[in-house]
């Protein structure tokens, strides 16, 4: 963050406690935003008023937009309403509208009742807004220009307005009734003629989203066209808002720790890691780890099921852990690389042939080259170094039944994705802990199925 952070924050506690409050107010004023805000949850809550007081106007209410939500909190309740009136007027929309999901009901009802008229009908308008849609994450201050203006006009309204807008690098073009006609630069205005009309520098083929539209595709979208703003228009193409790109950065990241989250068979959660309590960990990791338990008990009743199987021939039951292994790694390779496939849409519903048909050939290869090397395994390792008692057939019931769970593992790993997507669950689910359990199950049978056809033959 800063060189000789310990130091600094020590000369600043300080600082604090001498009441020197211009030389904090001058060595903040050269510091990030980002930086400021860290700064802050490393403070005593009793200092962090004090502190906030000697920003910057700009500088505090960018500050604050990168707080955690704890001390958010803390500097709400020191402010007056004045004070806070003031800062949620230097706040972006979309950063108040996240402020206002975090925090407690007796703390939004206070910012409702200090913002003005026209920001709390926007702010009640965008958390009507479906959870994680475009509408939720947008903000209503964006460069809205008209066809007939010209250029030096549209300047014109650039400079008088833009200090107030979240960029005004992309500029939208709407008619009268808010319908998006166009969307231009402020690279074009600031090299067409003065004279020229916005309405014949704009471009007509604009990339939006609707306002209920998942905000995972939105980031796609994103991803797809190298975007820096993007415009949100509900059902009659009104332009409602726009989407930025640092919004998207938060939405992918959160996106994606969703999705790691689910992959390791944990309830997400939208809160870091240790602010999340010992409770809620225990409710977000409980449920799964109680189906995956109740689901492996399956496995045991196979085991079961062929325990005189394995009491005639007791050297293949030393197999088991690494054939189960195997075949919950090789499901979890494919599995893994479907769901990120699904994500970034390399792949849709429509190409589960085509998956299904690569899979197979990969499952052969790797196949082939397992039961190949356990099989030299068994011999060098096995039966030489370790003195194991295994006869040449049990080793062929290991080879051949590696393979065929191999095979059955990776189509299972790269099908159960797709056909959750196909039934609207959340492709991640079907990952590492659930195909595992599957497959754990499918390789018992396959291992002692073949071992009774090659066994008693």
């Amino acid at each position: 963050m800063i060189e000789n952070w310990e130091n600094d924050q020590e000369k600043l506690v300080q600082w604090l406690d001498e009441r020197q409050f211009s030389a904090i107010r001058a060595w903040l004023s050269e510091q990030n935003a980002v930086d400021v805000a860290e700064l802050f949850e490393e403070l005593p809550s009793t200092q962090q008023p004090t502190l906030y007081r000697l920003l910057p106007k700009a500088l505090a209410a960018e500050a604050f937009a990168y707080m955690d939500p704890d001390t958010q909190e803390v500097l709400i309740h020191a402010f007056t309403d004045r004070e806070l009136a003031a800062m949620l007027d230097e706040l972006y929309l979309d950063d108040t509208a996240d402020l206002l999901e975090e925090m407690p009901a007796s703390v939004v009802k206070r910012l409702l009742k200090v913002s003005s008229p026209e920001d709390r009908r926007a702010l009640n308008q965008i958390l009507r807004y479906p959870e994680n849609s475009a509408g939720s994450v947008l903000t209503t201050e964006f460069v809205g220009l008209k066809a007939d203006m010209t250029v030096a006009a549209a300047l014109r309204y650039i400079r008088v307005h833009g200090p107030n807008k979240e960029t005004i690098y992309t500029c939208y073009v709407t008619d009268n009734d808010r319908r998006l006609q166009g969307v231009l630069t402020a690279r074009e205005l600031l090299l067409a003629r003065e004279d020229d009309r916005v309405g014949d520098l704009m471009d007509t083929h604009v990339i939006a989203a609707t306002t209920t539209e998942d905000q995972e595709q939105v980031a796609a979208l994103f991803a797809r066209y190298d975007l820096i703003a993007l415009p949100v228009v509900d059902s009659e193409n009104r332009l409602v808002g726009i989407i930025t790109v640092d919004d998207v950065v938060d939405i992918m990241q959160q996106e994606t720790t969703e999705d790691i989250e689910k992959m390791a068979a944990i309830i997400p959660t939208d809160k870091p890691y240790l602010r999340t309590g010992v409770w809620e960990l225990f409710r977000n990791r409980i449920p799964w780890l109680l189906l995956l338990m109740v689901s492996a008990t399956f496995t045991g009743m196979i085991i079961t099921a062929f325990e005189s199987a394995l009491a005639v021939s007791v050297a293949l039951t030393a197999f088991i852990p690494m054939l189960m292994g195997t075949g919950g790694n090789s499901g979890s390779q494919s599995s893994v690389t479907v769901i990120r496939s699904l994500a970034l849409d390399d792949i849709r519903l429509d190409d589960i042939f085509r998956v299904l048909w690569k899979e197979s050939r990969v499952a052969l290869l790797c196949g082939a080259v397992l039961a190949v090397a356990t099989f030299l395994k068994i011999l060098a390792v096995d039966r030489w170094l370790l003195g194991m008692a295994v006869t040449l057939p049990e080793a062929i019931v290991v080879c051949v039944a590696l393979f065929i769970t191999v095979l059955i593992a990776k189509l299972v790993g790269c099908s159960l994705p797709l056909l959750a997507k196909r039934i609207g669950f959340d492709p991640a689910v079907m990952a590492s802990p659930f195909i595992t359990t599957i497959v754990d199950a499918i390789s018992l049978l396959v291992y002692f199925g073949v071992a009774s056809f090659i066994l008693s033959t």
